[in-house]
Formats: C-alpha cells, structure tokens, sequence
C-alpha cells in the first residue's frame, strides 16, 4: 500500500497518531513503512451525503495477482478497525493501478 491519502476536516480535535497508522497499516497490508506513504491534509469542510466520518481514507496500491477482491475488502475492514483503535471513524476507499503503467521519480536526497 504506497499511498495513503487522509483527509480531516480542520475542526476535528482528535489526535491523528501516523506513526501509530502507518504502523498498524503495514501490519495489515504486510508492508514496510518506507513503501507505505501517509499524507494527511486537513480541509474546510466536506458534503455529509451519506457518512459522517471524522477521516476520508484515501488508498492506491499496486494490483498485485494475490490481492483479490475479497482479500482487499477484509483489509479495508481491517483498516477500518485500526482507525477505530485510534478513536476514529474512517469512510475508505481504495484503488488499485497496473505496475506496468506507474512511475515514480524519488527525490535524490
């Protein structure tokens, strides 16, 4: 899971632990903490349709053959739960791409 996209709204005033997240998504997705990115962008507001969560979970991962439908579902459960642990609710959504068609550019320092 490379990237993890996190919005909250300014006005939460639950704690967002990352290092915490990050940690509990690597055991979940069995990944490593320098291949799994966690950006977290506070905004204004949002529409409230059909959720109120406190956090929008925004993943992409790589389409990996044993990642399957199934397995991905029960990880977004999971990562459901671990935003719990943490006193969130998170809505999540995950998304994810074909290898061959990804490129990356990492910074040289």
């Amino acid at each position: 899971m490379p990237l993890v996209k996190l919005f909250a709204r300014q006005t939460l005033t639950k704690p967002i632990n990352l290092a915490a997240i990050q940690s509990k998504l690597c055991n979940i997705w069995s990944t490593k903490p320098n291949t799994t990115k966690l950006i977290l962008t506070r905004v204004d507001d949002w529409t409230d349709e059909s959720f109120q969560e406190d956090i929008y979970v925004d993943i992409r991962a790589y389409g990996k053959a044993e990642r399957t439908r199934e397995m991905v579902l029960d990880g977004m459960h999971k990562v459901q739960g671990a935003f719990k642990e943490e006193g969130l609710i998170a809505n999540v959504r995950l998304e994810t791409y074909d290898g061959e068609k990804y490129f990356h550019v990492p910074s040289k320092e």
